[in-house]
């Protein structure tokens, strides 16, 4: 989901750690290094990396390009294969009806039926593309935010991992009661009351 999209759903994160000076120079390393890799060619199943806003197929992160006033700006792009498991099954029956002619059997053992399929399965991720997802991340950096536009799980769960993995800074997601934890100003009784709180429900 992108951030000119005529509706957006986002998630609000704190940005925990101090990043190391220079702090442009060492922001646009850890996008470099993390950048997404293409895997269409290849038998991997999921790729995940940082791209461009502007190109995400052609990440670049040269100079200040994803800087723009006092935010940063880049996408996480997260690319998976996903086999229809028909097509999985008529490749694996050909294999194994091949395999049989070839040595004369009638049945398989359990070891090579298993060999069978991983191999039928790694020359189809060769041969289908990936499809990618692309969610751009919106970081204040002097004010220590982000917002993230997405509020899928998994897509959260992978911005999460590789945030602290390309900055050595942990994100802290952003709802009512972390909000009150961090920025409400509360008092040690406050947040002694706040650390014991339980739902409430409005609907009968």
């Amino acid at each position: 989901m992108g951030i000119l999209s005529s509706t957006v759903s986002i998630t609000r994160y704190r940005v925990e750690g101090k990043i190391e000076e220079p702090v442009l120079e060492t922001i646009a390393t850890g996008l470099a290094k993390n950048a997404i890799t293409e895997i269409d060619d290849e038998a991997s199943e999921k790729s995940v990396g940082w791209t461009s806003l502007e190109s995400p197929f052609r990440p670049d992160f040269s100079g200040s390009s994803f800087v723009i006033g006092p935010y940063l700006v880049f996408s996480l792009r997260i690319d998976k294969k996903s086999i229809p498991a028909k097509i999985v099954k008529k490749h694996y029956q050909i294999e194994m009806a091949k395999r049989l002619t070839e040595t004369g059997r009638e049945h398989l053992a359990k070891s090579e039926k298993q060999e069978i399929k991983e191999r039928v399965v790694e020359l189809l991720s060769m041969r289908i593309p990936a499809t990618p997802s692309v969610c751009d991340v919106l970081w204040n950096v002097e004010e220590a935010y982000l917002w993230f536009y997405s509020t899928q799980k998994a897509a959260n769960e992978e911005l999460e991992t590789l945030f602290a993995k390309s900055f050595k800074s942990n994100l802290i997601r952003l709802f009512p009661y972390t909000i009150a934890h961090l920025a409400a100003g509360l008092s040690d009784a406050e947040q002694d009351a706040l650390a014991v709180l339980s739902p409430a429900r409005f609907a009968e």
